[in-house]
């Protein structure tokens, strides 16, 4: 009986329903965990976290609707004692520091899963937050300098939806000379030799989605 009531409650939030059974299998062999709820995307996490109230919830940060990094924003506006894991198949600084900003208690790159999901759960049961070194080794490598402004984040979104420099001039209300001045910056801030390897770095950096 103690046992069950010691039991972690967990949600599982991601919209890849073999990703979810994995880890549910996992969490199953715990038996500190248990699983109470799944979601498969933000507003469907929003309902069911009201309903189960879990004491951590492991949320996917890109899935189809809302985005886990807005459902996490809302629960934790309804709910702050939230314990959020924010999971992603991306090691990108932004990434990260968005999450965390928002209120995440750890932050997981799906790859390293194996050795880190159980680990990172208990933690942040503790009260802890945890971010794996290589994503806090990614984060603290770049400046606030190579911050992108949030002009020069819709012209890259632009750039990455294959819109040319007179298109993006015209949608975003600005000149074409405007434009290859923000290309420019965009260049230099992630460090890329043309438009192409700067939409590439941007989202594995996860400035933008993929």
């Amino acid at each position: 009986m103690n046992a069950e009531v010691s039991r972690i409650r967990i949600m599982m939030v991601d919209d890849h329903p073999l990703f979810r059974e994995g880890v549910a299998a996992v969490l199953a062999t715990q038996p500190d965990m248990e699983l109470v709820a799944e979601a498969q995307d933000g507003e469907d996490a929003i309902a069911r976290f009201r309903q189960c109230q879990p004491e951590i919830t492991l949320m996917d940060l890109q899935m189809p609707g809302m985005s886990g990094l807005d459902a996490l924003r809302h629960i934790l506006h309804e709910c702050p004692k939230a314990r959020i894991i924010v999971l992603t198949t991306y090691q990108g600084d932004m990434q990260a520091t968005r999450a965390l900003r928002a209120g995440a208690a750890g932050y997981l790159v799906k790859s390293t899963l194996r050795k880190e999901l159980l680990f990172t759960i208990r933690q942040v049961h503790k009260g802890h937050r945890h971010v794996p070194l290589e994503v806090a080794r990614i984060m603290a490598e770049y400046s606030a300098d190579d911050i992108l402004s949030v002009r020069e984040l819709q012209v890259l979104g632009h750039v990455a939806g294959g819109y040319s420099n007179k298109r993006i001039a015209t949608h975003l209300g600005i000149s074409v000379e405007t434009v290859k001045t923000h290309m420019k910056s965009i260049l230099a801030k992630v460090k890329a030799k043309d438009r192409t390897e700067a939409v590439v770095i941007a989202m594995r950096r996860g400035y933008i989605d993929a």
